[in-house]
């Protein structure tokens, strides 16, 4: 078994400190609130009871551009419950006029390797 996503994203942020003109995107799933899957228990049969979660790594700082994070840096920037799935590698900083993907979407295993970043 593979390390937990905070473990996972602890080492990819150490690896993007020692690559300031790269930012990688992690795209995956959050289980949506409890409040909030109750209101869509009737679509939940259409649908399942995951929302879309982004993160950026830039300089060896995680951001969630989809959802609210503490503003403790100690703290991880994955909720409970997230699960990752992809990551690309874009040139940065980001210019979101001109962004600029190096590596398309692919596993996250790919960029433990500080080789993948350059």
């Amino acid at each position: 078994m593979g390390p937990g996503p905070s473990s996972l994203l602890q080492r990819l942020e150490q690896i993007s400190r020692e690559h300031p003109d790269r930012v990688l995107r992690l795209r995956g799933q959050l289980p949506l609130a409890l409040e909030a899957a109750a209101e869509v228990e009737a679509a939940a049969a259409q649908t399942s009871a995951w929302e879309p979660f982004e993160l950026l790594i830039f300089r060896g700082f995680s951001s969630s551009v989809t959802h609210p994070t503490a503003y403790d840096p100690d703290q991880s920037a994955l909720p409970p419950g997230a699960v990752l799935g992809s990551a690309e590698l874009l040139a940065g900083p980001l210019d979101p006029s001109n962004e600029q993907v190096l590596v398309a979407a692919c596993a996250l295993d790919g960029f433990l390797d500080p080789a993948a970043w350059a």
